[in-house]
Order: C-alpha cells, then structure tokens, then sequence
C-alpha cells in the first residue's frame, strides 16, 4: 500500500500517546507474579506488550485486556503453570530476554520463541548469567531464539553486566525473585530503572548503590492499582515534527519523565529546542509531566559513549532533525542498532539517502 504524505502548514494542539512499551512489559509480568487483581491503565496498545500478555496468559495467568485497560489475576511466585504450546514473543527483543529469567526459575521446561526477526537476536546476555544462577538454557547455535529453558531452583549471584542493558539488567532480577538471598547486577553506567521503581511499587526489597542493584529474594509481592505513562521514545516524534515545521506549537500531555530517559530533553535542549515542562508529579514512583514545544531551528550534536545507550531508541528520528539542523549530527558508539529488528544504520542512511540526504555510515554509526 502505498500513501502520499503533504507537508502540515503547523502542528497545534494537545495530544495523548499510548502508554510506554518498557513500564507496560514491567507491570504485567511482575503484576503475574504478586498475589492479587492489578489494574494497569493507559498500558501499551503495541503488539510487543500483547505478546508479552499472550505469554503470561500461556502460562496460567488469567488477564483481561480492553484496549489499554488491563485486569491480571497475579499467580504469585510459585503459581505459574508449565504451557502447552511454545511461547511465542513476537517481534519483542523485551519479552523474550526479561521472561526468561522468570522461566529459568520454573519446575517445568518451557520453549520461547518468536518471528523471523527477532530469531536472528543473540540471546548469550541473558544465557550467561542465568547459567551463573543455575538455569539450563539450550539456544539455537548456542546463541539465538528459540530458547529451551529447563527451570530449577536457582542461586543468588553478584553478576557483573558487561553492557549497560536494561533487559539483560530485568532478566537477572526477575530470576533473583525467585532465588534465596541477595541477588545484584552492576552495570557500566546506569540503565533505565523502570524494573526497579516497579519492584519496589509491588513490595520487593530493591536497592541501589552507585552502579548496582540488589534484590532480596522470595518477597511477599502484592496487587496494585497503576497508571503508565505516555511513552518518551513515542514522543520524540512528535517533538521533532514540531521543531522542524514553521508555526507548530505542541503539548503532549501526561509523558514519562523518567531521570534515566530523560537523555532525550538534555540532548534537544543543547541543540538550542525550546521545550517545557510545566509541571511534574509522580505516579507509581514514575516521573510524569506535560512537555510543550515550540518550531525553532536547531544546532547539530553528537550522540557517542554513554550518551548512546540513553537514546538508542531515538536515533532514527533524531537523525532526521540533525539532517535539518545547522551542523548536522554524529553517532558513533551505536553498533547495537545493527542487530535491531533490521539494521537500524543502514536503514536509518537508506531512507534519508531516498530523500537527498547525504549520510555517511560507519560500523557503529553515522554522521548526516
């Protein structure tokens, strides 16, 4: 199918977005976990949060979803049921890697698996440590979906994560839920906290120590009423459009406002956008605010180092504002968007290239 798109004179108005795919995926595998009936509203209407629902449906968690209100029975620790079926993630990288550490912990073999695409994603972050911790996991080629776990009683570990990731991060601790003690992950820099701030929404031991998180085993998790917020990545779009078209004035109300997402406002803000917050106020231990955005050229950037892993999502669209800005835009650092569900540089080159864009590629990167 193909769609002609004209150029909008302005973008004006007050707008909603779905709510934010990473709480979403969160609240419903821990909410599965916790003794009682949670209530999610504004949860992720994407297909990569229903198949994480379809998972937990599989395995024995009763749920019910009307569009992005959704009811989960928890099951508690101990009450999740072995599937008759593979588990199918979809195309979601976040489903497959954070339920692992759930199934790994399990008195009964499971199979994950997905898509085309995501059977193509190497999975050794998340084998190696729940290795550590006692789980049997047998990959495709040792590395690639579909998984085969073998659940057993699993140990606590003090796991050293090579990469900032903030999967590879929620699948030790879901597993560590399970596990007697003390189970922690240090992390390079720190990744988003939205596992952490959940845990601790749902009665978990959580705590933090510079780079480190630890979680004690075995908690009493129990049922809540919650509220995720409109998704920051789904608003960069939006604030990009508004930047780059003369006349917008945009407010997109009620976005997660995350400390450890909020890379995104510091990097448009130093390429001189005028956006505001007029007011923040937490919900379920998330940040949450509205964000008003005026048209205004902007200077170029450069997203390298730690800088790449915050806004690793948002690349392919800030990529199309540093094609429009005065100095242009440099990624280096970002050899993870190659192993997305596409190659997110090449493709990212490609389409700007179709437009008359020049993009230089490189192997971890880019520069427009």
């Amino acid at each position: 199918m193909q769609q002609r798109l004209q150029p909008a004179s302005s973008l004006e108005g007050s707008i909603a977005l779905p709510g934010d795919k990473s709480i979403s995926h969160r609240y419903a595998m821990i909410a599965s976990l916790a003794e009682g009936v949670t209530q999610i509203s504004n949860y992720s209407t994407g297909a990569d949060c229903h198949s994480t629902l379809g998972c937990m449906r599989a395995l024995g968690v009763e749920i019910e979803a009307q569009d992005d209100q959704v009811t989960i029975h928890g099951q508690g620790l101990d009450g999740l049921r072995a599937p008759q079926a593979d588990l199918d993630a979809g195309n979601s990288g976040s489903t497959i890697r954070m339920l692992s550490g759930i199934l790994a912990a399990q008195p009964f073999r499971s199979r994950i698996g997905g898509d085309e695409s995501l059977s193509r994603r190497p999975m050794q972050r998340i084998i190696r440590p729940l290795a550590e911790m006692g789980a049997r996991i047998c990959a495709r080629q040792d590395r690639f979906p579909p998984l085969e776990i073998t659940g057993s009683p699993l140990r606590p570990i003090a796991y050293t994560s090579p990469v900032a990731s903030a999967q590879v991060k929620t699948c030790v601790l879901l597993a560590g839920l399970f596990a007697e003690g003390q189970t922690s992950v240090t992390e390079p820099v720190r990744s988003r906290d939205h596992t952490e701030i959940a845990l601790r929404e749902f009665g978990a031991d959580v705590t933090l120590e510079r780079q480190t998180i630890t979680v004690r085993g075995r908690p009493a998790l129990g049922a809540r009423e919650l509220f995720v917020p409109s998704d920051i990545s789904s608003a960069a779009f939006f604030l990009v459009a508004a930047l780059l078209v003369p006349g917008s004035h945009l407010v997109i109300r009620g976005v997660g406002l995350n400390p450890t997402r909020s890379a995104l406002l510091d990097f448009l803000a130093a390429m001189g956008a005028p956006i505001r917050v007029p007011e923040l106020e937490s919900r379920n231990g998330e940040l949450v605010g509205d964000l008003a955005v005026d048209y205004s050229p902007v200077r170029g950037g450069t997203i390298e180092g730690p800088l790449t892993a915050a806004l690793i999502d948002e690349i392919p669209v800030l990529a199309v504002l540093g094609a429009a800005s005065e100095e242009g835009l440099t990624v280096r650092n970002a050899s993870e968007l190659r192993i997305k569900e596409t190659d997110r540089i090449h493709t990212i080159v490609d389409n700007l290239g179709r437009m008359g864009v020049i993009a230089e590629p490189w192997e971890d990167g880019f520069h427009v």
